[in-house]
């Protein structure tokens, strides 16, 4: 007979499993027939990710999507602030960094310099694709300090298919503004990355059409990601909790 345990395990395996290609769907959805983001876009030209996951300005223009901004609610912003409260609750345990990294968060290229660093708990990014808990967030946000890592916020993801109209069922468009970058292009696969002109590609690059980056020989990708959202739930004016770097004391 097979140890209950052995079962569970082998559930929740296959479980995680489901989630994960079911999750890869919802984030396909409305984008078919499109490749799937180069691995450059998180890992190879280090630089360029940092700078796409720490809202460098450099490519807002060409490579930033924003969501339109509303007239607020008394709705709206009663909606925004449970958000918040919400969030503020969960967050208080990973002011302890180590806490977060023990619960699954996993610090993205912490070895690189970056003005703030992502800790991102997959499992939770795979929740989004379904639905929205503001007390899970996909990562949390932290400033590296001289003795560890000082929390700053969260950020929240959803699948890049997301209308305006449901990313606004999970906070409020007048009160916030989703981001996702778009627009890029990526060299040839076999190009040797030593010798790429990287003022013309990637995420801080000139090209920003298909036509462009057909020419140049490159790939191009209308989205790559999903929708992210920034909140900095420890601040006190609305403006600075919903900005999208973090505001300076």
């Amino acid at each position: 007979m097979i140890p209950a345990r052995q079962i569970l395990a082998s559930l929740t395996r296959s479980l995680a499993l489901i989630l994960l290609l079911l999750s890869l769907g919802c984030a396909r959805s409305g984008m078919h027939a499109q490749p799937e983001p180069p691995a450059e876009a998180e890992h190879h030209h280090e630089g360029d990710a940092v700078e796409a996951m720490a809202g460098s300005h450099h490519h807002h223009d060409l490579h930033m999507k924003w969501t339109q901004a509303r007239l607020a609610t008394a709705e709206d912003r009663r909606r925004a602030d449970a958000v918040v409260a919400a969030l503020r609750g969960a967050l208080g345990k990973y002011r302890d960094y180590r806490v977060a990294i023990a619960e699954g968060f996993e610090p993205f290229l912490p070895d690189v310099r970056q003005p703030h660093y992502h800790f991102t708990r997959k499992w939770n990014g795979f929740k989004a694709a379904f639905g929205f808990d503001p007390a899970a967030p996909t990562s949390l946000l932290y400033r590296k300090t001289g003795g560890g890592y000082e929390l700053l916020g969260a950020m929240y993801t959803a699948p890049k298919g997301y209308s305006e109209q449901t990313l606004d069922e999970r906070v409020p468009l007048s009160v916030a503004r989703w981001h996702a970058h778009v627009n890029l292009c990526f060299p040839p696969r076999k190009a040797d990355r030593t010798h790429v002109d990287w003022t013309r590609f990637g995420f801080k690059g000139s090209i920003a059409t298909e036509a462009e980056c057909d020419r140049a020989g490159g790939r191009f990708y209308p989205q790559v990601f999903g929708w992210m959202l920034h909140v900095y739930p420890f601040e006190q004016e609305t403006e600075q909790i919903w900005a999208h770097e973090p505001p300076v004391h």
